[in-house]
């Protein structure tokens, strides 16, 4: 479904989702957006149908959970297998995300969680035997997040 084809609900619908899906109702959304909620039910269902939704994630405070180092690596895939090698280091002990970069250089991103230093030299072998080059490993301290503010916000009503 192209954005063309979604409408000012299915965009309001976006937008409180990834304001705060956890504490949001259909009932809540219903009234933010002057609709029903089994309207909101419907739109969600066919917006996940189409792909648009592929999931819900909630964001973890690894260092609270007991890990404390997040580790961000640029790795340099071949071009033809930057998917895969995506997929495979994805699948590694202690890597929870991994950004695919359209590039011909550092154009694989794995971020790993640990709470020892030894297991960092242990990811970046495992990254390696992989056929990943690294090109740079960074401590990350924090990140930032916010809706993609094109998804509704203008016609949500007040919370």
């Amino acid at each position: 479904m192209p954005t063309d084809e979604l409408d000012e609900v299915d965009f309001g619908i976006l937008h409180l989702l990834q304001e705060d899906a956890r504490h949001i109702s259909t009932v809540e959304m219903a009234e933010h957006l002057s609709v029903s909620d089994q309207t909101i039910r419907n739109r969600i269902e066919n917006l996940e149908e189409q792909g648009i939704i592929e999931g819900y994630y909630p964001k973890i405070n690894y260092e609270k959970a007991g890990f404390q180092l997040r580790i961000r690596f640029t790795c340099t895939a071949p071009v033809d297998e930057r998917k895969a090698l995506a997929a495979e280091a994805l699948q590694l002990q202690n890597v929870v995300r991994v950004e695919e970069i359209l590039s011909s250089k550092e154009n694989v991103r794995p971020l790993a969680v640990t709470d020892t230093a030894e297991e960092i030299t242990d990811i970046a072998s495992d990254l390696t035997d992989l056929g990943l080059t690294i090109e740079s490993q960074h401590l990350v301290s924090d990140e930032k997040v916010r809706p993609f503010n094109h998804f509704g916000e203008n016609i949500v009503s007040s919370r």
